[in-house]
């Protein structure tokens, strides 16, 4: 066993930490994570943390769960990796034909992937490929917004609107059209129904003077989760679905973050009752056990890939453990979790505390905005909320607030100035009880 000392050294000396500023990394204690139990983590030196954000946002029941564990040394015995490309294996079919069931109505082709980037990348490829078999070539343009964020390879930060990421490889990224959304709703008033009209007007606005050249319209539905847990206007949704089939251009959703029940409902499209044309899942896709993503597709898209062999109308795309059969599992093995104990109506209760619970923040003099969408939450803070001054971003105030909560029991992330709320669904009342009282007095203490 290595000792603790060893371990942070070798981190240190060794690691590249991913969204971190390692020199500040390099001058502080590492949390180095041991095993997991149900809602906490534990630390090597025994220390027990809430696990405030599911893990990145990925753990559905709970770390070290026995269920996922027996489907995952069950898969193990029988073969851990076996190629889609040319072959099949068991998990990856059964799993395709449950996310069929599972996803809305015309969803019926299923391309695996390993994380959301990827599954955005396909979506993306998917689209601009499907218009050359169209006859329209010129469809080469998506439309995305503002503050989104799809992922951090080339094609998913083409699409994404979040400067602070994307800006340093502007010279990379291919040319999209990027719709910015009302003042008001940069303000946070997003019930209003003129954010909406006018957001959907800035959206036709665009397929108007680039008529005939967009290829399709991507965004996260319901809720922007990097961007800041910033909440689209009610009916947004379900009118830019119209919107886009009026035009005949695609419609992408990115569930990444909002499916498998984040939303209270499995998937965030489903509150508008809305079928895209390509869907992007990954995440809580094998409940924060395995690499896994899929992109699933209409008979529409499909079918205009079908052709001779010589015709070239393949989509030339793959990765090495596309269908890897162990994660295929876990994620089987998560979804009949979902059905056996009827989680999505067992979790509309546990939503409601939340939800209920998190207006008490709103008392805290330096609390700007609470926004929840289901079981997510980012708790925004600011300097003078009356006058809407943020926080100057070298003050880390967010990443000050994560250190408090973590002395006091919940590992969390902040995305600059808004401290996000995604447990496990699968927490208890008592536990979430203990994760908000400990955000709340972290919050009042750094910020008083």
């Amino acid at each position: 066993m290595v000792d603790k000392e060893t371990l942070v050294d070798w981190d240190k000396r060794y690691l590249w930490h991913p969204f971190t500023q390692m020199q500040d990394w390099l001058a502080e204690a590492p949390v180095i994570i041991e095993r997991g139990d149900g809602c906490y983590l534990i630390d090597i030196a025994g220390n027990r943390y809430i696990d405030g954000v599911a893990s990145m946002w990925t753990n559905v029941h709970g770390h070290n769960h026995p269920e996922l564990n027996a489907a995952l040394k069950t898969q193990i015995d029988k073969v851990a990796h076996t190629t889609l490309l040319g072959y099949s294996n068991i998990p990856a079919i059964e799993l395709a034909k449950k996310l069929v069931e599972l996803t809305p109505v015309g969803l019926n082709k299923v391309f695996y992937s390993d994380n959301g980037s990827t599954a955005v990348e396909i979506a993306l490829k998917m689209a601009y490929q499907y218009w050359q078999h169209k006859g329209e070539p010129q469809r080469k343009l998506f439309i995305h917004f503002d503050k989104a964020y799809h992922g951090d390879t080339i094609g998913a930060m083409s699409v994404g609107g979040i400067d602070s990421f994307h800006t340093t490889f502007d010279s990379l990224l291919f040319k999209g059209i990027r719709v910015f959304a009302p003042e008001a709703y940069r303000s946070r008033n997003t019930g209003d129904s003129a954010v909406k009209t006018q957001w959907l007007n800035a959206v036709e606005n665009a397929l108007s003077e680039h008529r005939g050249q967009i290829a399709g319209i991507i965004l996260e539905p319901l809720i922007q989760g990097a961007g800041g847990m910033l909440l689209s206007p009610r009916g947004f949704l379900k009118e830019l679905s119209a919107l886009a089939k009026r035009w005949e251009i695609l419609l992408i959703v990115d569930e990444v973050m909002t499916g498998f029940g984040r939303t209270g409902k499995m998937w965030a499209c489903e509150h508008e009752s809305v079928t895209p044309d390509l869907l992007c899942t990954a995440k809580g896709l094998a409940a924060g056990y395995l690499p896994l993503a899929a992109t699933l597709a209409t008979d529409e898209v499909y079918n205009a890939f079908l052709g001779e062999y010589r015709d070239l109308k393949t989509f030339f795309h793959g990765h090495t453990f596309t269908g890897n059969p162990l994660a295929c599992a876990v994620a089987l093995e998560n979804i009949a979790i979902f059905e056996r104990e009827n989680l999505l109506s067992r979790l509309q209760p546990t939503i409601a505390h939340f939800r209920n619970r998190l207006q008490e923040f709103n008392e805290l003099p330096h609390v700007g905005d609470v926004r929840v969408c289901g079981f997510a939450a980012g708790v925004e803070l600011m300097k003078n909320p009356d006058t809407n001054t943020p926080y100057p971003f070298q003050e880390k105030v967010g990443i000050r607030v994560c250190k408090e909560a973590l002395n006091r029991g919940a590992l969390l992330r902040p995305l600059i100035n808004t401290v996000v709320l995604m447990p496990p669904l699968q927490i208890s009342t008592s536990e979430l009880d203990a994760l908000l009282d400990i955000v709340y007095k972290s919050i009042e203490t750094v910020t008083e």
